[in-house]
């Protein structure tokens, strides 16, 4: 299967999966899976099958794909929508809000943004939400409305209360919450996608651009843009930022909200964005490798004990970096940035670990420990993108205008010679 590259090709041309960045055990999984499941004798027999059969290349995708996401999501994101979406409306009375989240999953991101809405206060009548998702079958349990435990994570639950009802299957939905979100099956790479709407003012697309290649990834961009009204803000997952900023963005200021709007004054210069420790929101379950040379993602990794953390670093410092991308996308950040220190202890300084520990810090609300970490990223490496990145955002949050701004500059300065490099 390893020198088989159809089914990657299929993938990457349906649903724009780098499977560089995913490695290929999980399509190797997910191709062997579906070529049992139909009683395929051969990879030769299950390809014919597949190219004749529209209802086997979603079963494909859907063994790809696999749901993962909770209610209520990096809170401070909903906490900053709320903020910014009042300032509209008052800017424009009258004038509904349009919000899309894309990929929406099995639904809990958009509904998040409904429940957030209404609880800041917002009538229904000022707001609608899309949700966009590319598996039928999770935008038919988004519309079932119907979650498990697993859907619920964290602290304050209180939002549980008051918008769903316990059944003997799980918490159903309040009816007034699911009538504030139209849900339907999409794909980000269709030209036609959500062709006869209008532009959103808050678009949700959080943790996708970072598991496509460079074309992708500006490709994607300009459908997000499209879909972004011209005063709109974008809101992506915290390793995406660095890339946004190159490609002509710059954050609201709003510290913790991952929110962009167009930066006219900046010109973009776009370069592959490397991954970081952020869960997904992308209804694929990835797990990233920071490696740095190159930085590609990896799937499926195995769970290390922390406890063990000392000896994965000895044995393999790649494993233990893969090891922190898994804790991290679980929302383990203490056990993370264990991992994070072990990794530091056994193999020194590093400027990699630095930054996720910056990003760990970051996401966790502690502003000046991110901070300190980021710089310590940028002492070792001085042009690490990333890190150039999310300071920037932290000083733009913090009122520092001026020295956000000569970070960018830095960061631009490093990647004209990557550019160039790519063009030739």
């Amino acid at each position: 299967m390893s020198d088989d590259k159809r089914f990657v090709r299929f993938l990457r041309d349906r649903i724009g999966l780098d499977v560089a960045s995913v490695g290929p055990a999980l399509i190797e999984r997910a191709v062997a899976q579906r070529s049992q499941a139909a009683h395929a004798p051969n990879l030769d027999a299950y390809w014919t099958l597949l190219q004749g059969s529209a209802a086997e290349q979603q079963a494909l995708i859907e063994a790809v794909i696999v749901p993962e996401t909770w209610f209520m999501r990096y809170p401070e994101s909903f906490a900053a929508l709320c903020k910014v979406a009042k300032a509209r409306l008052a800017e424009r009375p009258g004038v509904p809000l349009r919000i899309l989240s894309l990929p929406c999953s099995t639904g809990e991101e958009p509904y998040s943004i409904a429940m957030a809405l209404l609880d800041a206060g917002l009538a229904p009548e000022q707001f609608s939400v899309d949700g966009v998702d590319i598996s039928p079958l999770s935008v038919s349990r988004a519309t079932r409305a119907i979650y498990g435990r697993n859907s619920f994570r964290g602290a304050p639950l209180t939002f549980r209360d008051r918008h769903f009802a316990p059944t003997d299957e799980g918490y159903l939905l309040a009816p007034q919450v699911r009538a504030q979100v139209r849900l339907q099956v999409g794909n980000i790479l269709d030209p036609l996608l959500l062709g006869g709407e209008r532009a959103y003012d808050f678009v949700f697309c959080r943790n996708l651009l970072i598991y496509f290649d460079l074309p992708t990834q500006q490709q994607v961009f300009e459908v997000l843009k499209k879909l972004t009204h011209e005063d709109g803000a974008l809101f992506i997952g915290p390793a995406e930022g660095s890339l946004l900023a190159r490609l002509g963005m710059r954050p609201i200021g709003i510290a913790q909200s991952f929110a962009f709007v167009r930066d006219r004054q900046v010109a973009p210069a776009p370069t592959p964005l490397a991954p970081a420790p952020a869960r997904l929101q992308m209804p694929i379950k990835l797990l990233p490798e920071p490696g740095r040379q190159p930085a590609r993602p990896r799937t499926r990794v195995l769970a290390l004990p922390v406890a063990n953390a000392a000896e994965t670093v000895a044995s393999d410092g790649a494993a233990l970096l893969a090891q922190i991308a898994r804790l991290a996308n679980e929302g383990k950040s203490t056990e993370a940035q264990a991992a994070c220190d072990a990794y530091l202890r056994s193999h020194g300084p590093d400027p990699q670990v630095f930054y996720w520990l910056g990003l760990l810090s970051d996401v966790g609300g502690q502003m000046l420990q991110a901070q300190g970490y980021y710089r310590k990223a940028l002492y070792l490496d001085p042009q690490h993108a990333e890190a150039l990145a999310h300071l920037a955002m932290l000083l733009t949050a913090q009122g520092d205008i001026a020295g956000a701004r000569r970070l960018q500059e830095r960061a631009a300065r490093s990647d004209r010679p990557q550019a160039q490099e790519h063009k030739r």
